[in-house]
């Protein structure tokens, strides 16, 4: 083989491998915009950027095989004047309120096809399609956690429902939805 051959098909292979590690890259770079927070978590929780893009993709693939649907017009306004009745019995009953927010939000979401059960499993599912509020998922339940433990304080529990209102929004899906 020639010089020029051998030059060639170095260059040829360099290319490759240049276009091989923008490719992979740019699937990261979509990777972390599209799952924000959720990503930036992982990385920091795994340590490397591959096992969260591993996890991220094994999450997706777990979830696309769920039959995810949007609610009714009827399911949507029996859960937003539940949540409402929630809401307004807050400053009476503070700590009863977080739960049951809590027990609607998994309602809407089992209503709408995820399947119910470990927390943290739930948390990675919903963060699919709501990787933005999944954190808030996250620190609510936290909150009614340590609240069950008797360590929340009336404004943590406050903020734990302004998280599951969050949450309840994008599950109901409230820019769709009105009452």
């Amino acid at each position: 083989m020639s010089t020029s051959s051998i030059v060639i098909l170095v260059i040829v292979a360099v290319a490759i491998i240049v276009a091989i590690w923008a490719f992979a890259a740019s699937q990261r770079a979509k990777r972390r915009k599209r799952f924000g927070p959720e990503y930036d978590r992982l990385v920091e929780e795994s340590g490397s950027a591959r096992r969260a893009h591993a996890e991220l993709s094994d999450r997706e693939k777990r979830v696309s095989r769920f039959e995810i649907r949007p609610l009714t017009q009827d399911e949507c306004n029996r859960f937003i004047m539940e949540w409402r009745t929630i809401q307004e019995r807050f400053v009476d009953e503070p700590k009863m309120s977080v739960w049951k927010a809590d027990a609607l939000v998994n309602r809407a979401m089992r209503t709408r096809g995820y399947p119910m059960g470990d927390f943290e499993q739930q948390a990675a599912d919903i963060s699919v399609e709501h990787p933005g509020v999944v954190q808030n998922y996250r620190v609510a339940h936290d909150i009614a956690v340590r609240d069950q433990q008797g360590r929340a304080t009336t404004e943590e529990l406050r903020r734990a429902m302004q998280l599951y209102r969050d949450l309840f929004e994008h599950i109901v899906d409230l820019h769709v939805a009105r009452v």
